[in-house]
């Protein structure tokens, strides 16, 4: 075999391993949503991708590291999508208010995936983290267009457990219009309003 050859094969097979995981990602994706994590085995992932048994064990070394790539994967898309919003053409409090409630709106719609998104993975605890740091900086720069730079983080803070809080009770089922007479929307709105309206002064954090 010459080197003329050699490389072409090196990039096919990286670009065929490349497509058996993505198969994979897909694959185990669409399993989360119908059935939760208990649905997500390899062999079942395996299976739907149409692959062989071992091939899912030559990309993930277990079931967990699975997830967690699926769940990276989603604070990256989250990111971008962040990003794109800092690009509108809207008021500061308009991106900030649509960025909220993409966060409501990916548990609304994508449930099982959003509280993967929030778990924290038993071999590398510090995974979910580290896939969160660009889209939590994303949001933070909406947050400071708003409140300015010194009250970013705080009221990020209290911007980001807010909608994560609406997500979750919506998800369980204890956030319904029938019982508090208003909706998710309603609510980010009144929170993204008393914030750029309403602020008290800056406090000094020792």
């Amino acid at each position: 075999m010459t080197k003329s050859t050699e490389v072409p094969e090196v990039t096919s097979r990286r670009a065929s391993a490349a497509r058996t995981r993505r198969a994979l990602l897909d694959a185990a994706a669409e399993l989360l949503d119908r059935g939760g994590p208990d649905a997500v085995t390899l062999r079942q992932v395996g299976a739907r991708a149409g692959v062989s048994r071992a091939a899912p064990y030559r990309h993930f070394a277990d079931k967990e590291g699975l997830l967690t790539a699926i769940a990276v994967e989603s604070w990256d898309a989250m990111a971008d999508d962040l990003e794109a919003d800092a690009a509108l053409d809207a008021a500061p409090s308009e991106r900030l208010q649509r960025a909220l409630m993409a966060l409501v709106e990916l548990g609304r719609e994508r449930p099982h995936l959003y509280q993967l998104m929030f778990v924290i993975p038993k071999h590398d605890p510090g995974a979910g983290a580290r896939a969160a740091s660009r889209a939590l900086d994303q949001f933070l720069s909406l947050v400071a267009a708003v409140v300015g730079e010194a009250d970013a983080r705080r009221y990020g803070a209290l911007l980001f457990s807010a909608a994560h809080g609406i997500a979750e009770l919506e998800i369980s089922g204890h956030l319904t219009q029938e019982k508090w007479q208003t909706t998710p929307e309603d609510l980010l709105a009144a929170l993204v309003g008393i914030v750029d309206g309403q602020r008290p002064p800056a406090r000094r954090v020792p």
